[in-house]
């Protein structure tokens, strides 16, 4: 380092130049030293990187062993080697699943004469103390419950769309015990939170006196190291459970290690043993999740003869009691209910029937996140098993009127069911109607159109003015009507003057008998 007899007042005026844009051969004439001894100063102001506006708050002396650290003894050259290639082993520890000993791996394959794992180990925990000190943390017995969400998801087939969905993985620790509860949630919502926390309290049997989460939306409304306000259906959850809630600080992982250490574990011990082949209902998934869940609170910990269920039975004293019911959010709004008998519930996109005595009445609508309740003046008018599946409905049949409750059995069975019985060409046509559809309830009214006209030209024309659109190839109520209307069916086809070939791809005229 430079001349320590420099003084500090100097070493100001070297930075505040430099910030000038002062060249060093500059700096260095108008006060007095040499153009090396500029640099120095210049070189290890920049290697601080930190603003001036704070390093010029600092005393002489604190400014002093900044820029005049003491000398470090010389290491080897193999020591050397392996201090490089800490950083880059600190980057790919960031990797979900990556381990210490795999960058041991990793280092020999390097360096085939380097340290062994011990003294890898043992040198890696000393430079990350001095690179990235931390604080250790106390549990204290029955007193912590961390919660987080992992950032990779899991897929789901969702059983009312048969769609694969990705869920959101909720993981949460006890801090003295350890143990741990992971669930795969619909999404990171305030309702599918909140449900993961009141999970994992029964899970654990337990109340611990407060619970840590991170800064997600659901949890904290408004981010603050000071006093971060938390959301309000989120107090009230806390208060079902006679918990306190302690917000991490924004960006500071160490506040939570706990947890961030559980999200890698998860991804290590549960992610990895899931099947990559197969995709299963979201209650399936968590059932193997918990399975494998279980295996991992059993397991010994590292050092110890005991596992965490081990130490989680003796956390348990300390734990406050559930309450006898569970607490479950609840939003409200006002609705009128339509002409078709329903409401609309746009969080779902999904309609919700009422009796139909009520059409054009307010009712307030009350819904959770498993069931929906509608009111007219405090009664209980309607209640649904809450869906999440647009543009459907949810209708009790005596809610409607006795002419549309025909209606609502509707369905593509229904309509099959109804072709069969006339033939099996009528059959076939119908469930073509209904597949050409994107969904089958917009077939549902031509399939009840082409039916209808068994009553009105009977049986027979029907089956052939179905056999006579099928061979144009075209499936609707319209082309029907015009083959009826056109009288197309009372025509015989011309005889083949040729034997028609055989070809697997060619139905034949066995398909229709």
């Amino acid at each position: 380092m430079a001349n320590q007899s420099t003084s500090m007042s100097k070493v100001r005026q070297i930075i505040k130049l430099h910030l000038q844009k002062h060249g060093k051969k500059k700096i260095g004439e108008r006060l007095g030293m040499s153009k090396n001894t500029v640099k120095l100063y210049v070189d290890q102001f920049l290697l601080l990187k930190s603003p001036w506006d704070e390093l010029s708050k600092l005393t002489d002396f604190e400014l002093n062993k900044l820029f005049h650290p003491p000398k470090s003894t010389p290491i080897s050259e193999r020591l050397k080697e392996l201090h490089a290639y800490f950083p880059i082993m600190e980057k790919q520890l960031r990797r979900r699943g990556m381990t210490v000993l795999r960058q041991h791996e990793e280092y020999r394959k390097l360096h085939p004469e380097g340290y062994g794992d011990t003294a890898f180990y043992k040198h890696f925990r000393h430079w990350s103390k001095k690179v990235n000190p931390t604080m250790h943390i106390v549990h204290k017995v029955g007193d912590k419950i961390y919660v987080d969400f992992t950032g990779a998801k899991l897929p789901y087939v969702d059983i009312t769309t048969g769609e694969v969905k990705q869920g959101e993985v909720f993981v949460a620790i006890l801090g003295w015990s350890q143990y741990a509860y992971v669930e795969v949630m619909l999404n990171q919502t305030i309702e599918e939170f909140i449900a993961g926390c009141e999970n994992a309290l029964r899970y654990l049997n337990g109340v611990p006196l407060a619970l840590v989460p991170d800064n997600l939306k659901s949890a904290v409304f408004k981010a603050n190291n000071y006093e971060p306000t938390v959301n309000e259906n989120f107090v009230a959850f806390a208060e079902h459970y006679g918990l306190a809630i302690l917000p991490a600080r924004s960006r500071k992982p160490q506040d939570k290690a706990h947890v961030e250490n559980m999200v890698k574990l998860t991804y290590q011990e549960i992610f990895t043993n899931l099947s990559e082949h197969h995709t299963f209902p979201i209650i399936e998934l968590n059932n193997q999740v918990w399975q494998h869940l279980t295996n991992f609170n059993n397991e010994l910990l590292t050092g110890k003869d005991c596992s965490r269920a081990d130490q989680l039975v003796m956390e348990q004293t300390s734990l406050s009691p559930l309450p006898e019911t569970g607490y479950e959010i609840r939003k409200i709004k006002q609705l009128t209910l339509a002409k078709n008998g329903h409401v609309y519930l746009s969080d779902d996109q999904h309609y919700y029937s009422a009796p139909y005595e009520l059409i054009g009445k307010k009712l307030k609508i009350l819904y959770s996140r498993t069931k929906v309740e509608l009111y007219l003046n405090y009664e209980l008018v309607a209640s649904h098993k809450r869906l999440r599946s647009p543009h459907n409905y949810s209708t009790i049949a005596s809610h409607m009127p006795a002419s549309h409750q025909y209606v609502t059995e509707w369905s593509p069975t229904f309509f099959i069911e109804k072709a069969r019985a006339i033939d099996p060409i009528v059959e076939y046509f119908i469930s073509q109607v209904l597949a050409k559809k994107q969904h089958p309830e917009q077939g549902y009214k031509s399939c009840m159109g082409i039916l209808s006209f068994a009553k009105r030209v009977g049986h027979v024309r029907l089956i052939k003015a179905c056999k006579r659109a099928h061979e144009s190839n075209y499936y609707n109520y319209k082309i029907i009507d015009d083959i009826l209307t056109r009288n197309l069916d009372q025509f015989e086809d011309e005889p083949q003057t040729g034997t028609m070939p055989t070809h697997e791809n060619i139905r034949g005229t066995d398909y229709y008998q």
